[in-house]
């Protein structure tokens, strides 16, 4: 069995790293060899965060290299646009459409770039976009884009809704839990 290669990929504070290790359990218990690393810039202030998260029979390695990464999974334009080149021939991109401005938009130094999604296409990457702040509010908080992509990434991944929601159950702390089904199940359907 081949390894398979996903990078997550957002700004600080988007919850890139509860996403990570809700797919790592998942993974863990479908019994296969998962490697996670995760990278953090300036994630304390809205900088780029990354997560590598690979599975497979035998895994001997976390990091993706580019034209390696099977999924990207986005929280933000911008940030789908800066990892596109990791994206193997035939991979694929899930990105949230949400446009979170970086530190030099937010200054002045800069305009946030437009048309990234159908330069994305342009090139040949394979995008699923969607909103995934609309549910995520629609469930109770902004917080919860991570767990509305990662259900839409769910619906996608051939594995059984039930063994997600196990997952979830086991990696999300009880108090956030029915807004995060809920985030889930928005996705999943999304």
């Amino acid at each position: 069995m081949k390894t398979t290669s996903i990078m997550i990929v957002g700004v600080g504070g988007q919850g890139s790293l509860l996403a990570s290790r809700l797919l790592g359990n998942l993974l863990t218990a479908e019994g296969y060899d998962v490697k996670l690393s995760e990278v953090h810039g300036m994630s304390q202030r809205g900088g780029s965060v990354v997560t590598y998260v690979r599975y497979g029979e035998k895994v001997y390695s976390p990091v993706v290299t580019e034209g390696e990464c099977d999924f990207i999974i986005s929280f933000e334009k911008l940030e789908a646009a800066r990892y596109a080149d990791c994206l193997r021939r035939g991979g694929k991109i899930i990105v949230n459409t949400q446009e979170i401005d970086p530190m030099p938009v937010i200054t002045g130094a800069a305009e946030y770039p437009s048309g990234i999604l159908d330069e994305l296409k342009a090139r040949g990457f394979d995008v699923d976009a969607f909103d995934a702040l609309t549910p995520a509010m629609e469930a109770g908080s902004a917080k919860a884009v991570n767990i509305v992509l990662m259900g839409h990434f769910a619906a996608r991944s051939g594995i059984a809704k039930e063994k997600w929601t196990a997952a979830l159950e086991q990696t999300v702390p009880a108090r956030f839990l029915d807004m995060n089904r809920k985030a889930f199940e928005a996705g999943y359907g999304g």
